[in-house]
């Protein structure tokens, strides 16, 4: 599991820049993060949830990080 810096590093300055602005960036930024952290624990199997709550999680995960690579596309 990566955060955003390194699933995308070419966008590193734009990322940093739509985090400090805050907002509906920051918002989408935060709780991909946290579903990375939770992704993280449920591999290191810290947490053991169904197989169908962590499919729920990485599909959100996944639109979370479509939504956000939208948003940095276009602040290039």
């Amino acid at each position: 599991m990566h955060d955003l810096h390194q699933e995308f590093p070419e966008y590193h300055d734009e990322i940093h820049d739509l985090k400090v602005k805050g907002g509906h960036f920051k918002k989408l930024f935060d709780e991909y993060d946290e579903l990375a952290h939770e992704m993280i624990r449920i591999q290191q199997q810290i947490e053991t949830p169904s197989d169908d709550f962590v499919e729920t999680l990485k599909v959100k995960r996944l639109r979370l990080k479509d939504e956000l690579y939208s948003m940095l596309k276009a602040d290039k």
